[in-house]
């Protein structure tokens, strides 16, 4: 398994995607909104935006047909590699993402950013709350008609921060793995793992965390953006990887199907991104450090959670074929289903949106530096892992 052309240059579509959603943003202004508003409503409110949803679904499946369940078995012949694994993706990872951002956004950068800035995010589905109420450390206010709330901005970029930081990777880990020689196998397991235990601990630990930083948790958002953006393209993906191979085989599934599928999930992320941009592209232009703002914690972040995986494997006496994607799984994030439910959650205008952006825009330079310090530190560990 190598890189494909589209996901070697991933960094420069984003910043493509940037200056061609300002553009858009610029020539046609009311393009994106007027897609965001083809949306299911709930009391006159947009819950679910029809062409971003289907975007954000194809953008998804690709990555879940691709998962093997039956990897799941082989987690038992391997307990230390999966339970360190599980541990830093699940107990560590989630929080220190809140506290470092909260750290770098809401103190270190936040006259950067602007004590007094506010961003306008979705009101909460399934509040009653009148304009002017509170809710948490936003206020509930009209805009053209419609109730939104007005939170402070960093807090909306923490927001995106903390769902990159519940999304353990299941796609490009795969790659990261690979090229740094790594156990393919315990690569498969965990994304089948994590990708089971997303349906549970994704909802309750960002309900947790959101909270925590006095954010909206619409809970029935966010269920229903993890019934739409993991649930419903998980059990496609089983249900027509199953079929598919039954009826044409499993290479050619493999060889064919999947190689027909990468483009699609780069292209809807792509589409998505320069909708995102068209929307937020005039704060870029009048505050371009925003980007640098929001990419400084989540690259402390990457570089502490691999850190720490990686040492925790060596103290464990992990192989390296075992450390090296045991490190990369929690350094890497789900960038996918960050920014389908950020977009659910606070609208794909948020500041929160733009937060899980960044996360792709690091992602690939960022992983690539890692495979390159793992492969030139594979004699720090045992050949083998003790089981």
């Amino acid at each position: 398994m190598s890189m494909s052309f589209f996901e070697r240059y991933l960094s420069v579509w984003v910043v493509l995607c940037i200056i061609g959603g300002i553009l858009l943003g610029k020539v046609a202004p009311d393009f994106a909104g007027t897609l965001d508003g083809i949306a299911i409503r709930v009391n006159d409110a947009p819950v679910v935006s029809i062409p971003i949803a289907i975007c954000l679904f194809f953008m998804m499946y690709p990555i879940m047909v691709k998962i093997d369940f039956h990897e799941v078995i082989s987690a038992g012949k391997a307990l230390k590699p999966v339970g360190l694994t599980l541990f830093i993706n699940w107990a560590i990872k989630p929080f220190t993402m809140y506290a470092i951002a909260s750290f770098f956004l809401g103190s270190l950068f936040l006259s950067l950013i602007g004590p007094d800035a506010v961003d306008l995010v979705k009101f909460p589905l399934g509040a009653e709350l009148l304009v002017g109420d509170t809710y948490g450390a936003g206020r509930v206010v009209l805009v053209d008609g419609i109730k939104m709330l007005e939170v402070p901005l960093w807090r909306s970029y923490l927001a995106g921060c903390i769902l990159l930081g519940i999304a353990p990777c299941t796609a490009m880990v795969l790659v990261w793995g690979y090229l740094s020689k790594g156990n393919d196998g315990h690569t498969l397991v965990m994304v089948a793992i994590n990708s089971l235990i997303m349906l549970v601990l994704f909802g309750f630990l960002g309900g947790f965390l959101l909270g925590a930083g006095k954010l909206p948790v619409p809970w029935q958002a966010l269920l229903l953006s993890i019934g739409i953006y993991v649930a419903l393209p998980l059990l496609a993906g089983y249900a027509s990887r199953k079929w598919i191979i039954r009826v044409k085989g499993k290479q050619w599934f493999e060889e064919s199907f999947l190689g027909f599928l990468t483009p699609v999930t780069i292209t809807a992320l792509l589409v998505t991104l320069v909708l995102l941009f068209s929307f937020k592209g005039e704060i870029i232009v009048q505050k371009p450090l925003t980007i640098l703002w929001i990419a400084i914690p989540l690259f402390v972040q990457t570089l502490i959670v691999f850190a720490l995986g990686y040492g925790l494997s060596r103290l464990l006496g992990l192989s390296y074929r075992d450390a090296a994607p045991t490190a990369m799984i929690g350094a890497s994030n789900h960038f996918e289903i960050a920014i389908a439910t950020a977009a659910m959650l606070y609208g794909l205008s948020s500041g929160a949106a733009l937060a899980t952006v960044v996360g792709v825009l690091i992602e690939v330079p960022l992983m690539l530096m890692l495979v390159k310090f793992c492969l030139r530190t594979q004699n720090w560990f045992p050949n083998t892992s003790p089981g």
